[in-house]
């Protein structure tokens, strides 16, 4: 795994703001004590775009690329999301499980010379509210009560992401195996907060 020193870290925040045309996220290490710390990617996604990729800049000047989440098919969301470096190369990829995410979201997170690891929310009850708030007309109010992701791979965890509560999105990713490149563990945060049940 070829990561530059910016991502040599193992847990991230991610935060999300929304505005009618935009969503905007802002990712910073997080300190082991939970302070935030430098700004590591920044991206602008656009509502309603039929084009859906999203490239993270590692500041808001967007001179420098850090990584991009591309959809392999406009015709099959379900087909997934790849995720690429500022060169293109690969770095990995995640599908949503359409059938078992009508009531319990559960994701694949494929990264190249590794298993798959699969991603689910771990409280059922949180589940089933989540769905059931996103039938209400509300598309600006964000579901605020948190819910969180374990994905492991063969028995071992691989990386959490937990949703904390509040109006404005925020997540806590921790990368937990060793082999897992942190840019497709934010990707992978990322896509829980804006593809999920499309």
């Amino acid at each position: 795994m070829d990561v530059s020193v910016p991502w040599a870290g193992r847990r991230f925040t991610v935060t999300q703001k929304a505005t009618l045309k935009t969503d905007r996220y802002l990712v910073t290490e997080t300190a082991p004590g939970g302070s935030g710390g430098r700004v590591l990617a920044y991206a602008e996604r656009r509502r309603f775009s039929l084009n859906e990729e999203v490239t993270f800049f590692t500041d808001a000047s967007r001179s420098q690329v850090a990584f991009t989440v591309r959809e392999r098919t406009l015709l099959d969301p379900g087909e997934g999301f790849d995720v690429v470096d500022a060169d293109g190369k690969p770095i990995g990829a995640f599908h949503e499980r359409f059938f078992t995410s009508l009531v319990r979201s559960a994701w694949v997170l494929e990264q190249p010379g590794a298993p798959d690891a699969v991603g689910r929310e771990r409280n059922r009850f949180v589940a089933v509210l989540r769905r059931a708030w996103d039938w209400l007309p509300l598309d600006l109010v964000p579901f605020a009560w948190p819910y969180h992701f374990d994905f492991g791979s063969e028995g071992k965890p691989v990386m959490t992401v937990d949703k904390k509560i509040g109006l404005r999105d925020r997540y806590l990713v921790e990368v937990t195996a060793p082999g897992l490149d942190p840019r497709l563990a934010v990707a992978q945060a990322v896509a829980l907060d804006t593809y999920q049940g499309r």
